[in-house]
């Protein structure tokens, strides 16, 4: 079957994403250039054009992916059959979930943790900006839900919004470990019973937290 313009337009720009998400793995995203990505792809330089204006607009494009990923991890971590009965058991199984979610997502996504873990800090100011934006979309998502739950009347928006920003930076953290550990057994175990540890205080600490007081 013969391949369409559009689809070998959408296929060359997916390489270049590809080509730069792989080039990021040895290099940070500043000091990549459009000639690099390029001659990974095949391409000459000026095709890089037809599909982004620079290599901030490319970084900004694999923000978006790398949330997408981040956003799923999250959805399923926040997702149940049929919620417990009891906070304590609500907030237990959201531990349970977020851990599975991490050990069942990250493997598949590893290079978009891994972006994610180098741009936030060291990336271009765009780039670092849109990591804090959409990390702060999350965070207000997170602190929505969390509101919903039994109990929550006890806390402020500003509270809901703390407990948010813990939760979510503690699920990246252990997602940038998972998304370095290559796989090797000893580091997905240990990572697995810190985050269930970490989780677990955070959650059931809360529990006690009245922001009245």
């Amino acid at each position: 079957m013969t391949e369409t313009r559009v689809e070998r337009k959408e296929r060359t720009r997916r390489a270049i994403l590809d080509a730069a998400l792989e080039l990021c793995e040895t290099q940070p995203l500043a000091a990549l250039s459009l000639r690099q990505v390029a001659k990974e792809v095949g391409i000459v330089p000026t095709a890089f054009y037809r599909h982004f204006d620079s290599i901030d607009h490319l970084g900004l494009e694999l923000v978006d992916e790398s949330f997408s990923s981040l956003r799923a991890l999250l959805k399923d971590a926040r997702t149940f059959d049929a919620p417990p009965a009891t906070d304590r058991a609500l907030f237990l199984a959201i531990v349970d979930n977020s851990v599975d979610a991490l050990v069942t997502h990250v493997p598949n996504a590893e290079r978009h943790y891994r972006f994610i873990a180098r741009e936030r800090l060291a990336g271009p100011k765009p780039v670092r900006e849109a990591v804090r934006h959409q990390l702060e979309l999350i965070e207000r998502e997170l602190a929505t839900d969390i509101a919903q739950v039994p109990g929550a009347g006890r806390w402020s928006g500003e509270d809901l919004r703390i407990l948010a920003n813990l939760l979510v930076n503690a699920m990246l953290f252990h997602a940038e470990e998972l998304a370095l550990a290559g796989g090797r057994p000893d580091v997905v175990r240990r990572t697995q019973t810190t985050a269930r540890r970490q989780l677990r205080i955070v959650l059931i600490g809360a529990l006690s937290w009245d922001s009245s007081r």
